[in-house]
This record gives C-alpha cells, structure tokens and sequence, in this order.
C-alpha cells in the first residue's frame, strides 16, 4: 500500500504561520511543527532513498532533522528588508554527493499551499560553474537542445529563473543558442497541486517527475565534471 505523508494539517500548519510568523506563536505550535511538518518530510526523505538512488547513485537522500535533506525552517534574515523568521514552505533537496564541496545541480521540492512543484537543476551557479555550463552549451549545442526537446520533459517542465538582458562577455551575439547561454540559473519547474501532495502516489510522482529530467540533469553534471 503505497505511504501518504501529508495531510490538510500540514498545509492548515503553513496557512497559520504564514499568519502568524513570529517566534511566539511557532515555539507554541512547535509540536504542530514536529507532527504535520517535519516528522512526514523526513519518512519522505528516508523513503526515497533507493528510488533516488535509480536515478543516481550520486545524490544524497539524508533523512536528518539537522544537516540533512530538509531545508531549515528559519530563514536568513542577516542581509534582507524582509525579517520575518520562519519560512512558510517545506523545502527538501536532494544533493548531489558533491554538492558541498562544489556548486552542483540538485533535485528539489517545494510545498507551498497552492504553490508547490518539483525543481531541478542549478540555481546561481557561481561564475566558474557558469562558464562551464556555457561553454558545453557552446560544445554540445545538439545534446542541450535534445535535452530540452524531450517530450516527457516538455510535457511536465518550465524553465524558471533570471537571465541577462545582453549576451554575455565573450559569447556571439548571433549564436543559435544564445537564450540559453544568458540564462544565469539553470533550472526546471514542474508543478503539482495540493490534492497530489496528499495522495498515496505523491512519491511515485516525485520520482517519476525526477526521472523524466534524466537528459537535462546529465548534461548540466557532465559540463561540471560531475558523476551522474
């Protein structure tokens, strides 16, 4: 019988600290915290483990309240105007085995109330990683629009993020392929409802999700020297 780990408590626990986000009202709800929050994102996590690892071997399912896979809930709030201390999302990522030596392509969700969705990719890659994604875009311009052109991919993704206005320094004006190239985040979005989160087929879903960027994830790892 296939798991569900969230509930319409989970999503209720988020509407309510997205209205009251505050350190005083989340440490008198902490065990709401624990119950519908992080106690189902770390089954989750523990759970995906093998199926993570069909995909590749080489990145991490860590089932840690600290440290792990799930994303803190507090949010750094040293350098921004916004200084509300609680994120009201779950976040869990799922790095790849390098990923804290080097800047790497990653698989992610997000759950939100009426926002949430599977990632994947590399979000503001720092410039060497950057170049590097370039330059094999330069390389390999037919695997990167093989990629991108896959039906099952087209089908469940969006690419998200920033780009330049301009080309960047060095690159041609007229390349074929210079949307990409100014692209500065190398990610994909693929949304879900609510109603899927809660489902007992939400983990297949995610993995299949995952599993239909194989192309994608495999070039970025490749232009980054990265096993995949």
């Amino acid at each position: 019988m296939a798991n569900r780990y969230f509930s319409q408590q989970s999503f209720t626990f988020l509407r309510k600290l997205a209205k009251n986000n505050n350190r005083d009202w989340f440490l008198e709800h902490k065990d709401e915290y624990e119950e519908t929050i992080r106690t189902p994102a770390l089954d989750f996590i523990s759970d995906m483990t093998d199926d993570l690892a069909m995909i590749s071997p080489h990145f991490l399912a860590v089932p840690k309240k600290v440290g792990g896979s799930l994303m803190r809930v507090h949010r750094d709030v040293r350098f921004g105007k916004d200084k509300r201390p609680y994120k009201t999302n779950i976040g869990i990522q799922f790095r790849h085995e390098q990923g804290k030596d080097v800047h790497a392509p990653g698989f992610y969700l997000h759950i939100e109330p009426n926002d949430c969705f599977v990632g994947v990719g590399i979000w503001r890659p720092d410039a060497d990683a950057l170049g590097k994604i370039r330059d094999r875009i330069c390389a390999k311009g037919k695997d990167w629009t093989a990629a991108l052109a896959e039906k099952s991919f087209k089908r469940h993704f969006e690419l998200g993020g920033e780009s330049l206005k301009r080309p960047p320094r060095g690159f041609d004006k007229e390349h074929p392929l210079l949307e990409s190239l100014k692209r500065k985040d190398f990610i994909a979005i693929s949304s879900i409802n609510n109603d899927s989160v809660l489902s007992g087929r939400f983990k297949k879903m995610v993995v299949d999700r995952f599993s239909v960027a194989d192309s994608y994830m495999q070039f970025l790892c490749k232009a980054l020297e990265l096993r995949y």
